[in-house]
């Protein structure tokens, strides 16, 4: 045997063996999808038009301290529906507000005009950039926190205008899952009103500056809410949760359990500023309209970080934390679909696509066995070797098998033995024409060579277009059709080539079965 074979050889064993490594133990290295092993399917509607509200609200505190900064002298500044009315002391004012509205802040369109009063609305564009901007950030905030929740191989996409899909492959603990991924996590530090009493506000209603938000006390068993403490808060945000960087669980003195967090230095100098010039005075932790805790400022705090606590188990903590870590969503979630898919739905479909895999190789070696004979043999071999390098493929990059993922393997193995097909029609054409066994197998594999690539390639190019733009499952039909393809060309062409020149070797072979 020469060099060559031996060298050929060895690159086989060596892909080989990378493969059957990477591949074992197959149950462990493979992640299986959500109609496999079963787990959470979700669909959700980004409420959007809360995020649109939200921007107008900010876009009014933003409008009303820019117009102060210009020397306009103001009234009011307020939201009013998907407006923002501004009114004023006189004409004089109101036109000198008119321009520079109109000179600074273009994403705004006049409304209706009065002689003491402006109204303005978002435009069109703007709008729309806020809506569209909501939805991408809100599919960003969940990726991470999935990511941080880790679930392997989700799914999470959006469907249509502002909704998204997320599957969850292997997730058991529904309520857990749904209150991580659905939780807005808005998180706003607030100075109480104490200029008025909480009972003078229920009673003739709040000022127009703030709000009653309650503090819920729970059962620290049942988790139910027992009690709930109203409080007076005024509507100006301090500082947001967009401030955080860091948010992690840590055990007090009581041996409870609360969220640490960290500013940026941002966040970190306007806390200090804050809780300086409020000493004295008490300041609420809001958390998606609910207060956790509302301490009295003792003095500045100026390290940069302060702490969520209330009567939380420790695994309650741990999720806050990372939901404060992964950000706020832009606007609340609408569930619209839930289905849970049970793992012995998956049981069923694993043995399924086994047995039809199992069934399938086996047509497929008994076929090639009996029309080709020795040329099966080879065939057999290279189709086993690339079950092998397929299997390892998928392991090494971590792919997920999912049932069109099945189904694609099926299909490779049909498609597998195609180039073998090829090569040995074309070796059977030239022993017709009297050549050498040597030099017809040269000349089959040389004439198939460019028809199997041209075959393969075009076939690749629909599966990455497959994978490109389809959803998960037809994304795993993609995969796996793609590295079926590639391990082929690799066994049809090398790995065949390489067994018929090591089977004639240094030795006079006349007759070839094939």
């Amino acid at each position: 045997m020469n060099r060559s074979i031996l060298w050929r050889l060895a690159v086989i064993a060596v892909v080989v063996g990378v493969a059957a490594f990477a591949a074992w133990p197959l149950d462990k290295k493979i992640n299986l999808g959500l109609d496999l092993q079963g787990g959470m399917h979700l669909v959700y509607e980004v409420d959007a038009d809360k995020a649109v509200l939200s921007s107008i609200d900010t876009t009014a505190d933003d409008l009303g301290k820019y117009l102060k900064s210009k020397g306009v002298i103001l009234s009011s500044v307020r939201r009013e529906g998907e407006t923002i009315a501004l009114s004023f002391p006189d004409a004089d004012q109101t036109r000198a507000a008119a321009v520079v509205v109109k000179e600074d802040f273009t994403i705004l369109d006049p409304s209706e005009a009065t002689e003491t009063g402006l109204v303005y609305a978002l435009t069109a564009d703007q709008r729309k950039t806020v809506f569209d901007n909501a939805i991408d950030q809100a599919l960003e905030t969940l990726r991470n926190r999935i990511d941080q929740f880790g679930v392997a191989e989700p799914v999470i996409q959006r469907e249509g205008g502002a909704r998204i899909l997320i599957q969850l492959p292997g997730v058991r603990d529904r309520e857990r899952a749904i209150g991580i991924i659905g939780k807005t996590a808005r998180l706003e530090f607030r100075l109480l009103n104490e200029k008025t009493t909480v009972s003078e506000a229920q009673e003739l209603g709040a000022p127009m500056d703030s709000q009653i938000l309650f503090e819920k006390e729970y059962d620290r068993v049942t988790k139910k809410v027992i009690g709930r403490t109203p409080y007076l808060v005024k509507r100006k945000v301090e500082l947001s949760g967009d401030a955080i960087t860091e948010a992690s669980v840590r055990v007090n003195q009581m041996n409870q359990p609360y969220v640490s967090i960290d500013f940026s230095k941002e966040g970190g100098r306007t806390f200090a500023r804050l809780t300086s010039e409020n000493v004295g005075k008490r300041m609420a932790i809001v958390l998606d309209g609910s207060i956790y805790s509302a301490p009295v400022i003792r003095e500045s705090i100026t390290g940069g970080s302060a702490m969520i606590d209330g009567t939380f188990s420790y695994e309650e903590a741990r999720d806050l934390a990372l939901v404060l870590r992964a950000g706020a969503l832009p606007a609340p979630l609408i569930k619209l679909e839930e289905r849970s898919v049970g793992p012995s739905l998956g049981h069923d479909s694993i043995e399924a696509g086994v047995v039809s895999s199992v069934v399938g190789t086996l047509a497929v070696f008994l076929f090639m066995l009996v029309y080709y004979r020795f040329g099966g043999i080879v065939a057999d071999v290279a189709l086993f070797l690339n079950i092998v390098i397929l299997m390892g493929t998928l392991a090494y990059f971590g792919a997920t098998l999912t049932l069109p993922g099945i189904a694609g393997i099926i299909l490779t193995i049909g498609m597998a033995v195609d180039s073998n097909v090829l090569i040995f029609e074309r070796i059977r054409e030239e022993l017709s024409v009297g050549k050498t066994v040597r030099a017809a197998v040269d000349a089959g594999f040389e004439k198939a060579f460019l028809t199997i690539v041209d075959s393969n390639i075009t076939t690749l190019i629909a599966a990455v277009v497959l994978f490109q733009f389809g959803t998960g499952p037809v994304k795993g039909f993609a995969v796996t059709l793609t590295l079926g393809l590639l391990a082929s060309m690799f066994t049809a062409i090398f790995v065949s080539r390489t067994l018929f020149n090591a089977y004639l070797g240094g030795r006079r072979v006349s007759k070839l079965s094939i």
